[in-house]
């Protein structure tokens, strides 16, 4: 059924009078004699708008008064001072310093570049700092087995009988993971010379010392880098119960 058109002239809003302004359109913006939008005008204002936002957002000219700089820093918000800069690291290694935020600050980092820059630095320098330091922990293992065994060529014999002893002796992983060790190398050594009781290759590891574990302990930078003496007794202990001695 078709709306009651006399419901529907009582309740609609009378529509403007040809020729007048529409109340959301300023005065300054209308032709009252054409009875349209000045666009020139509109235009002008607009670009001039433009212009006065851009040089808010400029950093301010060196000859710029205090109060100046203190209105770009809070619209682009900017601390006052460095210590103003509240960053929530993500990493202990990757917290706040306050030689880098002078620079920054002086640099005119806001709050939000600054927190992205130590969450950046964590994400990721972190991971190439860990590898690099693993890499040297590594190369400072092998050089003393290298004095253990006296010298590089005997080292790379008594590497390779190693590894022809652990893969027809002991269970799948094990050799791997005391191979990345200077402790797993010499605890090797005597397996094969018989100074510890061999493990059967088809042995099953106990369950609470099983190989992923013994390898995120070896991973733990208390083993590789401080070398803590509880820590390294602990993977040491792990490795003996591992091969049943």
């Amino acid at each position: 059924m078709p709306d009651n058109l006399l419901d529907t002239a009582m309740v609609s809003t009378p529509a403007s009078a040809p020729g007048a302004r529409p109340a959301e359109v300023p005065e300054k913006f209308w032709d009252a004699e054409r009875g349209e939008l000045r666009v020139d005008a509109l235009l002008k204002s607009y670009r001039e708008l433009e212009r006065r936002m851009s040089q808010r957002a400029a950093r301010p000219a060196p000859e710029a008064d205090e109060e100046e700089r203190r209105r770009w820093r809070e619209m682009m918000n900017i601390p006052d001072s460095p210590d103003g800069y509240q960053v929530q690291p993500k990493h202990e290694l990757c917290g706040p310093d306050p030689e880098i935020n002078q620079r920054l600050h002086e640099a005119g980092f806001s709050c939000e570049q600054v927190q992205l820059l130590y969450d950046l630095a964590a994400e990721r320098l972190l991971p190439l700092v860990a590898e690099a330091a693993q890499q040297f922990e590594a190369d400072r293992q092998a050089e003393r087995l290298r004095a253990h065994f006296g010298g590089e060529e005997r080292f790379r014999r008594v590497a390779a009988q190693l590894k022809a002893w652990g893969a027809a002796n002991l269970p799948p992983g094990v050799l791997e993971a005391l191979s990345t060790t200077e402790e797993g190398v010499l605890a090797l050594e005597r397996m094969m010379r018989g100074d510890e009781p061999r493990m059967e290759r088809n042995a099953e590891p106990p369950e609470m010392l099983d190989e992923g574990e013994l390898r995120r302990l070896m991973r733990d930078p208390r083993y590789w880098r401080s070398r803590e003496p509880e820590f390294v007794k602990r993977v040491t202990e792990g490795f003996r119960k591992l091969v049943g001695s």
